[in-house]
């Protein structure tokens, strides 16, 4: 889904101007409205929802008019919040930024026209958009397999995560009601806890960015963020069985200390490294 997005971001001069310009020789839009815009659905076919909004009242005015289909409930609502966060130009058009709709569940952008009173709103399907500009292409049975790939996938790990949550809770209980308490089944579960909590976070970036699309701005920083984060929890996880060697071989008091130092060791210079990653992005973004 990001590729879209920024697909239409590196295009938008071009996505913007060939709607202005086809639009615009139309003429006025307000007389299409007694045919349902059939006109406008014929040539854009990425056209999926148009509606109209009073621009004194903000109230809808028309019903909302798909390709194929009528919708009478929306008639009649208010669209003030629509109408506030509008910046229209001095042709009258104003574009908004790639969203959800409610209406049909597709990545779309809004196109809206201001004439006479009345605010013209059109929903284009980004995607079928960006094809027909040729700005990407698109095989259909191939995003269909590779959706449900991050689906499966994402929600594997997250049932491994949960697993490995509820293993350490069930080992910890366990080994309370037996009263066996030791070093080794006090850090076990919270090692355990850790890396599911590590591998949970994977999994829901992975879902919120490639299926649910919790979030459509491709933003370098949130990938930055999300491997800092899982880092940190790796490191954790690292240094609580570090410290459980340290524990063991003391007790144990042999000659297998030099293994500790090298645990030790290597993560510091993982330390060090995620030091110098986090400065330099941050240098890169200043």
């Amino acid at each position: 889904m990001k590729e879209y997005i920024g697909a239409y971001f590196q295009g938008r001069e071009q996505v913007n101007g060939f709607i202005e310009d086809s639009v615009l020789n139309f003429g006025a839009l307000s007389a299409l409205e007694e045919e349902n815009f059939a006109s406008l659905f014929q040539v854009f076919k990425s056209l999926e929802l148009i509606y109209v909004v009073d621009a004194d009242t903000s109230v809808q005015s028309s019903p909302n008019i798909y390709p194929n289909r009528i919708d009478e409930t929306a008639k009649d609502i208010s669209r003030s919040y629509l109408l506030d966060r509008l910046e229209i130009k001095e042709n009258g058009f104003a574009f908004t930024a790639p969203y959800k709709s409610a209406a049909t569940q597709t990545l779309c952008i809004t196109v809206s026209k201001k004439e006479d009173g009345k605010i013209i709103f059109m929903d284009f399907d980004l995607k079928r958009l960006l094809e027909r500009l040729k700005l990407i292409e698109r095989h259909a049975t191939f995003d269909s397999v590779q959706l449900s790939f991050y689906l499966f996938t994402g929600a594997f790990m997250g049932i491994i995560a949960l697993a490995a949550v509820l293993y350490s809770l069930f080992d910890f209980a366990g080994n309370v009601m037996a009263l066996n308490l030791d070093i080794h089944t006090i850090f076990k579960p919270i090692i355990a806890a850790t890396l599911g909590l590590a591998i949970f976070d994977l999994s829901k970036t992975v879902l919120e960015q490639e299926v649910f699309y919790k979030s459509y701005v491709k933003n370098s920083k949130d990938e930055v963020k999300l491997l800092t984060k899982f880092l940190f929890t790796i490191l954790i996880a690292l240094a609580i069985e570090t410290l459980m060697v340290v524990f063991k071989i003391a007790m144990k008091e042999d000659g297998e200390m030099i293994n500790a130092l090298y645990l030790m060791g290597g993560i510091a210079l993982i330390i060090l490294s995620l030091a110098v990653f986090i400065y330099l992005t941050q240098r890169k973004s200043c």
